[in-house]
Parts: structure tokens; sequence; C-alpha cells
């Protein structure tokens, strides 16, 4: 008997109907002789519902009470789940975060996950009934209150279920058949992929891939947790994130994917003095306002004038907190400008057989030039080649990186079920 965690997202239950389907799956799980543990998205936009309900409440900021109201959204979830279960003929149990164990610190809105006792889990599992636990929610150890995981909650959380329980899977449901080559909303010929390493899953993932959160695949891979990516509105097989992908090494793909993201901005600052610790004070002010920065570019200085311009990107959301931290730190950096673009967009090479590959950077490029892209940042690992050109330029710059590299798919257009990808 393995034991299985299954995670699906808001698209998969999105009504009534969709929640009964994903009730068959989980029946169909537990009766081949698995037992089953269940996390749960709030339904559909339930979860943006809330939070134009909030803003037309008060227009203040509440975190504590904010992250109480936005876990309504998973606990409504998990609860017509269990009753559509037990129609079925299977036992179930509905479990908040934390009467599942799962235990946090940090800021409201975007707490991490420091603990899971998942003793109440295991007493369900025992009885034969299947655990269905509200995903992107626990309880703060410190203070007794009950916290939202931010971004990619849900998905957390059913990976630190199944390492706390020690499961053989963890399986994250979406609205796609696994993960692809590229958006197949933006190349419909994207290739579905068998396998993929967790370090290329989590350099797709910061790229923009949507189908998985950064903090869900590092938390896999921390503690070697299986997982496979598949759709619930289909019977496919999906795709296997894990430590290493099996075959050949001769035959591996050179190449996992191409990700794309609109959702960063950049901000200029002209006129930085060329001298030491310039660099050090902008970087500091900027980590005061708890910004998270991704690219950065330092002109190279005029002799006469000594100065120079940094340019750095960021979440186009963090924008205001980062100017504001700059402006009052004007003084002390010496900068005389600062200049926001916010119609950028990023895209990203990813592939672990670049390491023993050469002429990778060329034909990327190449590629982007062929297809008119210019660009205007550039930032490199070992597994990745990142862009930042315009945002209305980078559907493209995707499809055309895709196809040089030989991405295409033979086997037919790639099917988004539910519409977003996730």
């Amino acid at each position: 008997m393995a034991l299985v965690v299954q995670k699906y997202g808001g698209s998969s239950v999105a009504d009534a109907d969709a929640i009964k389907r994903v009730a068959r799956r989980i029946v169909d799980t537990r009766n081949a002789g698995n037992d089953v543990v269940v996390t749960v998205s709030a339904m559909g936009d339930t979860t943006d519902e809330l939070i134009d309900l909030s803003n037309a409440v008060s227009g203040a900021e509440h975190p504590r009470e904010m992250d109480i109201l936005l876990t309504a959204g998973e606990r409504i979830s998990m609860s017509l789940l269990a009753m559509a279960v037990r129609d079925l003929g299977v036992g179930a149990q509905s479990f908040t975060g934390p009467q599942a164990g799962v235990l946090t610190s940090g800021a409201y809105g975007r707490a991490r996950i420091i603990d899971v006792t998942p003793g109440r889990l295991r007493s369900a599992l025992d009885a034969g009934d299947v655990a269905i636990v509200a995903g992107f929610q626990g309880l703060n150890q410190d203070t007794q209150d009950i916290q939202t995981l931010g971004r990619g909650g849900s998905d957390t959380t059913a990976v630190a279920l199944a390492a706390a329980l020690e499961a053989d899977v963890c399986e994250i449901y979406t609205d796609v058949d696994g993960v692809f080559s590229a958006d197949p909303r933006i190349v419909p010929s994207a290739r579905k992929l068998e396998s993929i390493t967790y370090e290329e899953m989590l350099d797709m993932a910061a790229s923009g891939a949507k189908v998985l959160m950064p903090r869900c695949v590092e938390y896999a891979r921390r503690f070697s947790v299986p997982i496979h990516v598949r759709s619930s509105f289909s019977g496919l097989t999906g795709t296997m994130v894990v430590e290493e992908t099996q075959g050949d090494d001769m035959e591996d793909p050179i190449i996992a994917g191409v990700a794309s993201d609109r959702s960063e901005a950049k901000i200029t600052v002209i006129g930085v003095p060329d001298v030491p610790g310039s660099a050090a004070r902008l970087f500091e002010a900027v980590a005061t306002a708890d910004v998270n920065i991704d690219m950065i570019v330092q002109n190279v200085s005029a002799t006469h004038t000594g100065v120079t311009d940094i340019s750095f990107t960021l979440p186009t959301a963090q924008v205001a907190a980062a100017k504001s931290a700059l402006e009052a730190d004007a003084e002390q950096i010496g900068f005389t400008e600062l200049v926001v673009d916010d119609t950028i967009g990023k895209i990203s090479l990813i592939g672990a057989g670049m390491r023993a590959s050469s002429g990778v950077s060329a034909k990327f490029f190449a590629a982007l030039r062929d297809a008119g892209i210019n660009i205007e940042m550039i930032s490199t690992s070992d597994i990745r080649i990142s862009v930042v050109t315009r945002s209305e330029l980078l559907d493209g710059a995707v499809r055309a990186v895709h196809t040089a590299f030989g991405l295409d798919s033979t086997q037919g257009e790639a099917v988004v079920y539910g519409g977003t990808g996730r």
C-alpha cells in the first residue's frame, strides 16, 4: 500500500461538478489500495473575490484579518470535497492547516512552513479515511494566529505534508497535462516533458513557468519528495520532478524548456557615484524594503564624470516600496534620478545539459536576432540564460527560441483544460 498526497488547484475544484470529478479521482486512488491525503485550493476565483470584498469594505491594510479572511476559501473547498468523497462510499475527514499540524512563522500573507506535526492525519488514515487538508495556511506557533503562505501556498502545503508523512509521491493536479517545454498558451506546439530535475524545475519556476511555484520545488528538493505534475481533467501520465532524470546521459536533452515572465519591472538608478560602497548602499536601501531583486546590470562609468548607472529588475508589485526606500536614502547613495520601466518581459532558456554543451548561447542569441528581438539585459547561470526585452515582443521571442532548439512537439497541440495553465 502506497501513501499518495494529492493537491488540486482552484481550476480543478471550480464548481460543484468539478468537485465531484475530483472526488471520483480520489476514491479511485483509495480503492486502488492507497492511503490518500489531499490538499486543496480555494474554488476558482474565490481568493480574488475575497480580496475585492475586503477592498470594498476597507481601504486600510489589516494583515492579520486578511489572513483570517483568505483562509476561508480553502476551508470551503475542503469541506465540500469531503462531502463529495463520502457520498461515493469512502470515509473522509477535512482539516484546516492548523488542524493538520502545519506550523508557520514570518509575516502575515507570506508566512513560511517551519514544521508539520501530522498526528491527526495519521489517525484519519489509520481509520481508513481520506484526509483532506486546506492548503495555503498554517498556525503561527508564537502568536497562535492563522497565517497564509502566499503564492504557491497550496503546492507548498502538499509537499510539506508529503515530506512529513514520508509519502511515496506528491501528485500536483493542474489544468495542463504536465510540465511543458514552454507555456502552452504561448507555444501550442510545446512538448510535454516526461521528467525534469528539481534544479531545472526551480529555474523554470523562478523564470515565470506557472505550473509550479519555486517554494514548492525547493521544499521537495530539500526532502527528496518526488512530484508528479498531472491534469485533473485527464487520465494521462504527467511529468515527474525528481533528483535526476532517468536514461542515458548521451540521449538526455540539452534544453528542458523556455520560460517567460511579464511580472517584473526595471528600475534604473542614474548618476550613482562610481566609488567603492555605492552599490552596497543602494542595495542595502532596497533590502530594507524587503524587495526581491532578480537581474542587475551596472554600466561602465565615464572617466570624466565619475558616475555610473545601475539597473535592476524586481516584481512589479514591489516597485513602489523600492522607490520609496531609494528616495529616502537618496542623499547617502548620491544618485541623480530614478527611472521605472514596467513594460519589460523576461525570456529564459533552461537546461542542465548546458553545462557540457558549447554553442547554446550563440544559438539562443541568434534566434532572438533573427526574430528581431532587441536585448536589454542578460543574466546567466550554469543551466540558465535569461534576457530582458520589450513585453510586447516576448511571445514572439519564446516561439522563436523554442523552435530554434527543436523543442516543438510533433504530437499535436498541448491542451490547457481550465484556461489558465495552472
